[in-house]
């Protein structure tokens, strides 16, 4: 397998992305290749000591920043790393392309070099929900589509639901709807019928789930608008880095505060590798022909690591396949409809 990496995407490359790729390249067999400008990521390749029959380095003398247009830049910069990685994988060169770079720009070098799988309307960004005490969650959409049609929803509950039978390995998983209430009658237009369409799949769909019931790990796969969906992720982000903060502040505040910390350290560390994004990898583009990873903008080695070795997995349990193949199941669900 080949593993094509973005140098320069995210606000750490290439440092960070390079050393991330020479410490997942001792933990596997496959080949990392760095795409990017070649001077910036030799060098730091040079401070380690890594294989160079396992990493290897491609260059793209061009960079898509968040600040461009997306559609604009991945049509006219096609010598950036993000448009010759994706490039890569189109032409069998790579089996995986991992960016943390510009979401807008690997969406639309998605749809644009890769194209939809036949049958899927909008491809989803499906991220990792920590989950207080428990194993994480899938959410779908997470920031792709702010705006969706009901039969969206349901593609991305089933894209949603091979993505964590395959990938992640969870057994049959619970399948919600992220919606006000959890009467069957309650929400919007577009969460009424999305619910129906749900429930005639073959996923294990609970029904609805309110908000406050997400954090608790009440369903795997979490199916939402891609507007709600990025609230949801942001917010549970931003809460959980300030509860960090003020329990920090608050176990530090004073000899016995700090007694009573030292006593308790392990179980904070805890607690902060469960909601440390790093650990958990990228969040993958479903609903596109071929493997896509985003990571987070601020990835640090970790999460740069971690994202490698947990996107194998995405292609040995050929994920973008098994979802072309359950598109029959979304026209035959639509078209009793």
């Amino acid at each position: 397998m080949r593993i094509i990496l973005d140098g320069m995407g995210g606000d750490n490359a290439p440092a960070a992305v390079v050393e991330g790729a020479v410490i997942a390249s001792k933990e596997i067999e496959h080949e990392i290749v760095i795409i990017g400008q070649e001077e910036l990521i030799q060098n730091e390749l040079n401070k380690y000591r890594y294989n160079p029959k396992k990493i290897s380095v491609v260059n793209a003398r061009e960079v898509i920043t968040n600040e461009e247009a997306p559609v604009r830049a991945v049509r006219s910069k096609k010598d950036s790393s993000i448009v010759r990685g994706i490039n890569m994988v189109k032409n069998g060169e790579g089996d995986i392309f991992i960016s943390a770079g510009s979401t807008g720009a690997l969406l639309s070098g998605g749809l644009f070099i890769l194209g939809r799988i036949q049958g899927i309307d909008r491809p989803a960004l499906a991220s990792v929900y920590p989950i207080v005490g428990g194993t994480p969650s899938l959410l779908v959409d997470a920031g792709a589509n702010a705006e969706c049609k009901p039969n969206n929803l349901l593609e991305f509950g089933i894209m949603g639901n091979i993505y964590m039978e395959k990938v992640i390995g969870r057994e049959n998983p619970k399948v919600g709807l992220v919606n006000i209430g959890t009467e069957a009658a309650k929400g919007n237009t577009l969460t009424k019928a999305a619910y129906e369409l749900l429930e005639q799949s073959d996923m294990n769909f609970i029904g609805n789930v309110e908000a406050r019931e997400v954090p608790k790990g009440v369903c795997d796969v979490i199916v939402c608008d891609g507007f709600t969906g990025n609230v949801v992720l942001k917010l549970t982000e931003g809460l959980a880095w300030n509860i960090l903060q003020v329990i920090k502040k608050k176990f530090t505040d004073g000899v016995k505060a700090k007694l009573g910390a030292a006593l308790l350290i392990d179980k904070l560390s805890e607690l902060k590798t469960e909601f440390d994004y790093s650990e958990y990898g990228g969040a993958p583009i479903l609903g596109v022909k071929g493997p896509i990873v985003k990571m987070h903008g601020s990835s640090s080695a970790n999460a740069v690591k971690n994202t490698i070795l947990k996107g194998i997995p995405y292609v040995e349990e050929k994920v973008v396949e098994t979802i072309q193949n359950s598109v029959l199941e979304i026209e035959e669900i639509t078209l009793s409809e």
